[in-house]
């Protein structure tokens, strides 16, 4: 039994990503209908050994210290000094995290805007036992990060990170990962952690990051989508006309031009 959730204006399955999706095309628009969502997104064959259109970013293997470059060895030992990473609880993440989540996002190249203080509340409450949370903290006891992660028995999703840009130069980011790869693949034995899918809505330079300091990679897979009908109209219209929308970046071209990227990125998965 899948249990999909909406985000965005879209349902995803509720699951880790290597397992598959076994669906009725029927009952995913139904389910559509009923949630108003615009379509349904979720991907097969993961970690498949040819290269594709979409991907995951995951580390499964354990690493110590000593197998990172001597230069990044140095920046770890540094952030570490500068920066103390424990698990927290979830009321700390409502006390303490929305100063570091409305600045993070607020350097966002995105659509999106940032949730209200009250709906940030509302949303880290509502989050089930499964999630798990981290901070960041600097030595005066701010906090300056944290990570809300979600686990599936032995794998870990990095559903949430945030860095506040005030204190980047104490390097959280290099703390934070660093430390949670060694809990959840050293200690915990865990088979891969994984930050997310290849990113549609807006840029980010945390998956790049990532592969090249802490050694992730790609775990490529292939994107399916099912659309609402009307929505599987208009992109039907538009989709002939991308090279010509791609030349509007504002209010509703934006959202329109992602979803069109998103197409061609699944188109791209099929060859």
């Amino acid at each position: 039994m899948i249990n999909w959730r909406k985000y965005n204006g879209a349902l995803i399955p509720d699951h880790p990503p290597h397992v598959d999706v076994k669906f009725d095309e029927e009952d995913i628009l139904k389910k559509i209908r009923n949630k108003r969502a615009y379509f349904a997104r979720w991907t097969t064959d993961f970690d498949c050994k040819k290269e594709t259109n979409f991907w995951y970013v995951i580390q499964d293997t354990p690493l110590d210290i000593k197998d990172y470059r001597p230069k990044i060895r140095n920046q770890i030992r540094r952030s570490l000094k500068k920066c103390i990473v424990r698990k927290i609880k979830k009321d700390d993440i409502i006390n303490f995290g929305y100063d570091c989540y409305y600045n993070a996002f607020k350097k966002y190249n995105t659509h999106l805007i940032p949730l209200s203080k009250n709906n940030f509340f509302d949303y880290i409450s509502s989050m089930s036992k499964d999630y798990e949370f981290w901070g960041v903290y600097s030595l005066d006891r701010r906090m300056i990060a944290f990570s809300i992660n979600k686990v599936f028995g032995d794998y870990c999703d990095y559903s949430i990170m945030k860095f506040h840009p005030k204190y980047l130069r104490s390097r959280p980011s290099e703390a934070l990962i660093f430390t949670m790869n060694k809990y959840y693949l050293n200690e915990q034995k865990f088979k891969y952690v994984n930050d997310g899918a290849r990113s549609i809505s807006h840029k980010t330079n945390i998956q790049a990051f990532l592969i090249n300091k802490f050694k992730f990679r790609k775990a490529y897979c292939r994107l399916n989508i099912i659309y609402d009908p009307k929505i599987k109209f208009i992109l039907s219209i538009v989709y002939p006309l991308r090279h010509i929308f791609s030349l509007f970046n504002f209010s509703f071209f934006k959202q329109l031009n992602i979803l069109i990227f998103q197409e061609q990125i699944r188109r791209g998965c099929d060859k």
